[in-house]
């Protein structure tokens, strides 16, 4: 029986230490050098964390190679979009995008959706791109924008393991239905957040 439950333990005390102060993570400038700053902007809005998470939790219910591509690509095109924040370049209903992007891979590990890997790595790209212009544009006054750009996307890496691990729980009794809540769980985030994008 311990065998069976401590993972399960072990994965809502990660969960429990990863919810944030405040629940959108570019509502206020974080202090500290650029470095700081990078880091903990990905990790400090529930919006981010969960979309983050949903991408490695994605990988891992489409398995080998989306299980390596789609976090490799999350950060890729999310560094260009973070130089588009940087350089003032406006993307329009970024706020929507991030909100979308979460309803939408959390819809994708419900229902345990595989399109072909293409398709599942052009879907993780064009929300990377709102995600990474809302870290670029937000850089704190005096912060090192290459510090700044490096932590969040190693930040954003660690949100993808997180997800990765937690969906190799699919692997013991149960883990395929606690997977599946778990991309219930960030459809519905996704969507409280869309609804107060929208109002």
């Amino acid at each position: 029986m311990a065998r069976t439950t401590w993972p399960w333990a072990w994965l809502a005390g990660v969960a429990l230490a990863l919810v944030p102060m405040s629940v959108w993570a570019h509502a206020d400038a974080h202090t500290g050098g650029g470095f700081v700053a990078g880091l903990l902007h990905p990790i400090s809005g529930l919006d981010h964390v969960v979309a983050m998470v949903a991408v490695g939790l994605w990988g891992a219910v489409l398995g080998p190679p989306a299980l390596w591509v789609l976090p490799v690509a999350f950060p890729m095109v999310m560094a260009l979009g973070g130089l588009l924040g940087l350089l003032g370049i406006p993307i329009p209903g970024v706020e929507i995008g991030i909100a979308v992007s979460g309803l939408v891979m959390g819809l994708m590990v419900l229902f345990e959706l595989r399109p072909p890997l293409w398709l599942a790595a052009l879907i993780v790209s064009a929300f990377a791109v709102f995600h990474g212009h809302a870290h670029g544009a937000e850089l704190p006054a005096g912060s090192n924008a290459l510090l700044y750009s490096l932590a969040f996307v190693l930040a954003t890496g660690l949100l993808h393991l997180l997800g990765i691990l937690l969906g190799e729980t699919r692997r013991w009794p149960g883990g395929r239905r606690f997977v599946q809540g778990a991309g219930g769980v960030v459809a519905l985030v996704g969507l409280w957040f869309l609804e107060q994008a929208l109002t």
